[in-house]
């Protein structure tokens, strides 16, 4: 499966760098949101991580560029939980860096050739709706 051609490239990396920069200031702020009825917020760490993964699959077609990307991925969710324990007011839990990896696993599992990629229907549309 070929990558497709984005027009709109750097609005969608864009977007990208943005979730980035959300789960980061998320990850380090002193009363972050949680989903209610999950005490350890695993599904908070597998939303956010599988949404990061499964983003720059969609962007990112060549086997070598995606495993860098959610190697670095799990990297910065290590890096994060250990800033955490250095704040003061978050805690350092091994668990979640496990619940971060998993979320980056589970955006691979449901990125592009197994699942589809909207990108490309996204910009048709938004080319219609824009002239």
């Amino acid at each position: 499966m070929s990558a497709p051609h984005f027009e709109r490239a750097r609005l969608w990396w864009g977007m990208g760098w943005a979730l980035v920069a959300l789960v980061i200031f998320f990850s380090l702020e002193p009363k972050p949101p949680e989903v209610p009825g999950d005490p350890g917020n695993w599904s908070g760490h597998l939303i956010a991580y599988g949404t990061l993964a499964g983003w720059f699959t969609r962007l990112l077609y060549a086997r070598r560029s995606r495993f860098l990307a959610l190697g670095l991925l799990v990297s910065m969710g290590v890096v994060l939980e250990f800033l955490q324990g250095m704040t003061g007011y978050r805690t350092y839990d091994p668990l979640d860096m496990l619940a971060n990896s998993c979320g980056v696993l589970l955006g691979l599992a449901l990125a592009p050739p197994r699942f589809p990629n909207g990108l490309p229907t996204l910009e048709r549309w938004l080319r219609r709706v824009t002239g």
